[in-house]
């Protein structure tokens, strides 16, 4: 069987701009590199595609359906309190759940939601 060997998420945000300063300033991304209309980021593992659509439908305004990834980390109190001091706006304070994981939630400044989590 074939191993999957990287995961790069694909989000549609109007500013991309304001998104990918969003992406490097507070989630602490680095740029991969950019063509027009797009973004390409990354910390470790995990990457994102941002893609300027300036007409979709803002994620905010889509509900449970804003939830796009879950980010397993090596330490959630650390990144909690980086993204804390960053100004993140989160959707799930930093707490141990009785499914092993230690996870909070982001949502981004284009309504995208994010968990991040270790494994306890």
């Amino acid at each position: 069987m074939t191993d999957f060997t990287k995961t790069r998420y694909t989000l549609a945000v109007r500013d991309l701009d304001r998104s990918t300063a969003y992406y490097t300033s507070v989630l602490g991304l680095g740029i991969d590199f950019s063509a027009p209309g797009w973004s390409f980021l990354s910390r470790g593992s995990f990457r994102v595609m941002l893609g300027e659509c300036i007409d979709a439908t803002p994620p905010a305004e889509l509900g449970d359906h804003a939830w796009f990834g879950y980010v397993t980390v090596s330490d959630a109190a650390a990144l909690f309190g980086e993204y804390r001091d960053a100004g993140a706006e989160f959707t799930q304070p930093l707490a141990d759940k009785p499914w092993g994981m230690r996870e909070f939630g982001i949502r981004t400044i284009d309504g995208h939601r994010i968990m991040f989590g270790q494994e306890l």
